[in-house]
């Protein structure tokens, strides 16, 4: 039988579903990128804000055609959308065969040879499943970048996020687990290995002896360290926190020319009673003193953060404190996120909702300030020399890259003049020209 996946959300969400595709071709299904050739078909769902429910509910339907139309005998919906709704879904959703909560994806074969004539509802505890083993198969949706989880679950309850009843507490896999999977996929040929979990900037701290990020780092340098130079991979971290992030994790990726100079912090906000209100314990005073001692440490090194807008109760002198803030610190990339509400959220109970408009007017006022922060960031790299990671060829001109400096899918790109260069490889690249999200560039 051929199945199709179909993956929303986050690189979080991405590597569930590159496991259970491995697992799906482990049980002897034939993976098709086409869904009107599936007889299984197969969407990993997000609901993290209103948005992702929305494209994950759409998404659901789209694909339900195919069971009129094409040769699909089994819709399957996975993750955090039946995870989040529960049993509530089988009524809303009468197209879906099988529902699968974040602890299930390890189940995800059973589901798809099981024969039943009601739906099947898998809806353990997301605790429960152990963490994936370094060997468990898995279909990579990259060839030459991939993502390695650290950890799963969250320890924090932050009023406006509903991930930790999504995905458990924090749980984070053993330092043997992750390195010996970040060597299986060094010696497949990976350039870039990107860590992820909710708060990758926490990892070990739940382990029995703790350990910290810097310590995983350092030994994923030294991983790193051991291939030859023209072959060595990029090792970079995701979804960071100010409270976790450690002086140690600083200075390792200062020093270590195999760790990607990149911070991705998520701040959030800048006012002390929208921190409060939403669960941060911290204030502007700490993002300015992190923020200048990893300047200070490694000044070549890019800052990313994300905030929201529009947060109950937030007034016109929290949000002028935001965009000061930003203005300070002149982050290198910033991403705007407009408050997502909803009954189960602890932030619902605040009440004092910001109007949806304004709302919205305060997001492009932020991004609008951060263009041109970003172009200014980007301008200062016309005339120097960097390694490109080439990913794609766009036409017989032009190739599509990252510097160490922008992160795959939330960053902008490099574009390499050239006729002939080789996707995969590192090439130093001349910055020619820039924009506010983009480089331009040739090789050297």
């Amino acid at each position: 039988m051929k199945v199709h996946l179909v993956s929303l959300g986050c690189a979080r969400n991405r590597v569930d579903s590159e496991h259970m595709l491995g697992s799906l071709q482990a049980a002897g299904l034939q993976i098709t990128e086409d869904p009107s050739e599936a007889e299984i078909i197969v969407v990993n769902t997000c609901s993290f804000i209103t948005p992702a429910v929305e494209e994950s509910i759409e998404t659901i339907l789209e694909m339900a055609e195919h069971k009129k139309s094409g040769r699909c005998r089994k819709l399957i919906v996975a993750g955090c959308l039946p995870e989040r709704y529960r049993r509530e879904l089988i009524r809303s959703l009468p197209e879906v065969d099988a529902f699968l909560g974040t602890g299930a994806f390890d189940r995800i074969a059973e589901a798809s040879t099981a024969d039943s004539a009601s739906p099947i509802c898998m809806l353990p505890d997301p605790e429960t499943p152990p963490l994936s083993p370094p060997h468990a198969p898995r279909v990579r949706s990259t060839r030459y970048t991939a993502y390695l989880k650290i950890a799963e679950g969250c320890r924090r309850r932050c009023t406006y996020c509903i991930i930790p009843k999504l995905r458990g507490r924090q749980r984070s896999r053993s330092l043997d687990d992750i390195l010996a999977e970040a060597r299986e996929q060094i010696d497949s040929g990976v350039k870039e290995l990107t860590l992820i979990a909710q708060e990758s900037t926490a990892y070990g701290a739940d382990l029995k002896p703790p350990i910290n990020l810097a310590t995983l780092l350092a030994r994923l340098a030294d991983l790193a360290g051991q291939t030859p130079e023209d072959r060595r991979p990029w090792i970079r971290f995701l979804y960071g926190h100010p409270e976790s992030l450690s002086d140690d994790t600083i200075q390792v990726v200062a020093e270590r020319p195999e760790i990607c100079s990149y911070f991705d912090i998520p701040i959030q906000h800048a006012s002390p009673s929208v921190l409060r209100a939403m669960g941060r314990r911290y204030g502007p005073e700490e993002i300015q003193k992190m923020a200048a001692k990893i300047r200070s440490a490694a000044p070549e090194a890019a800052l990313r953060t994300t905030a929201i807008v529009g947060f109950p109760g937030e007034t016109e002198a929290d949000f002028s404190m935001l965009l000061e803030l930003a203005s300070e610190i002149r982050f290198d990339h910033l991403g705007v996120f407009l408050y997502s509400d909803a009954d189960d959220l602890p932030s619902h109970r605040l009440g004092n909702f910001v109007d949806e408009d304004l709302a919205r007017e305060r997001f492009h006022q932020l991004m609008a300030m951060q263009a041109e922060i970003s172009r200014d960031h980007n301008l200062k790299h016309i005339g120097l020399s960097l390694p490109v990671l080439v990913e794609e060829r766009i036409d017989e001109q032009l190739f599509a890259g990252r510097t160490a400096t922008q992160a795959p899918e939330v960053d902008g790109a490099t574009y390499v003049r050239s006729l002939s260069l080789s996707p995969g490889s590192f090439v130093r690249t001349r910055i020619v020209e820039a924009d506010e999200y983009d480089l331009i560039g040739v090789p050297e």
